[in-house]
């Protein structure tokens, strides 16, 4: 699951646009382990539970303000091929300017519909599609929460490159993963009323709510991949369960833009996951790539449970059908 850092630094927007599904999975292809991954969804769906995600940066509003985020996501199959997440984000909000006052609030409620398409084992490929329901007034407008919904159809992809020459052995360990989402509000624009106090004239401030191209992907390189696919290097065994990666994590607004511009923001998300046979640990810094995006360098960090593997015939199997293979990355060691 991947919390959704979309509302950090669009220009007038900051801290609006609630993270895109948080949403996580991991998930199998032939030999190849997709892990859940922070900034973005892979491709996958499973039995999931993804507690604590937490993260601090500094919003791209001038003055800044330092944002604190602690969420929470539950995802469930239906079936082999379709889940349903539910995810839950409480922020709090410090501002830099001593004048200002702090927030604390839940964002929306959020629910990903996801299914998978299509996947082949022997290219390690995989594809699904999913929609994303952001419930309006779900959450507090304190903390950016809108009273609106907004949905977000998806596209995730992810490939291995496992099938790639003896001569590029040493390249098979590498995946990228990617998704392209379109957010689309369920209102076209906001209207603020105030009053002036000395002359008692009522004015008016109308902001348009942009529909925005979430996008990203990610590069990452598994060393479990390295020790069961390629070569045992012999590393130690803490070294042969991690799979260090970048990501990135753009929005581009691109229609009813009048008040939001169209200027793309996001960071690009250095980090390493840690696996194990039931559970992950990732960690990750967050890299403005311009001013509107923050004004420093954060970090993200969670705490991922493979349900399907800690309990496959209970709460990790899928409501209609028994037991599927295990989603753990050293099931086939």
């Amino acid at each position: 699951m991947s919390i959704r850092l979309w509302r950090a630094g669009l220009p007038g927007l900051a801290i609006m646009l609630v993270p895109f599904n948080q949403g996580v999975a991991h998930e199998i292809v032939g030999n190849r382990f997709f892990p859940a991954t922070l900034g973005i969804d892979d491709p996958g769906v499973n039995d999931e539970l993804s507690f604590p995600t937490v993260d601090s940066f500094k919003t791209g509003d001038d003055p800044p303000v330092r944002q604190r985020d602690i969420s929470g996501e539950f995802s469930k199959r239906i079936t082999e091929d379709f889940a349903i997440s539910l995810g839950s984000t409480y922020t709090f909000l410090r501002p830099t300017d001593p004048m200002a006052m702090s927030a604390n609030g839940f964002q929306n409620f959020e629910t990903t519909f996801k299914y998978r398409v299509y996947k082949n084992p022997e290219h390690e490929f995989v594809i699904s599609v999913g929609v994303s329901v952001e419930w309006g007034g779900t959450g507090s407008q304190s903390v950016g929460a809108d009273p609106f919904n907004t949905y977000t159809p998806t596209i995730y992809f992810g490939k291995g490159l496992g099938d790639l020459p003896d001569t590029l052995s040493w390249i098979r360990p590498v995946a990228v993963t990617g998704q392209v989402g379109y957010a689309i509000p369920g209102r076209n624009s906001t209207t603020t009323f105030s009053v002036d106090p000395d002359s008692g004239d009522v004015g008016a401030d109308t902001e348009f709510q942009p529909r925005v191209l979430n996008w990203g992907g990610t590069i990452q390189y598994s060393m479990p991949y390295l020790k069961s696919a390629v070569i045992d290097l012999g590393l130690p065994e803490f070294i042969n369960h991690l799979i260090p990666l970048v990501e990135a994590t753009l929005q581009t607004p691109v229609a009813n833009t009048l008040t939001s511009g169209t200027q793309t923001t996001g960071t690009i998300n250095p980090g390493v996951i840690w696996v194990g046979n039931t559970f992950q640990f990732a960690i990750e810094a967050l890299i403005p790539i311009n001013r509107q995006s923050g004004t420093n360098v954060g970090v993200i960090a969670q705490l991922h449970f493979y349900l399907d593997d800690i309990d496959p015939r209970g709460i990790g199997k899928p409501i209609f059908g028994g037991p599927v293979q295990p989603a753990s990355p050293f099931a086939r060691n």
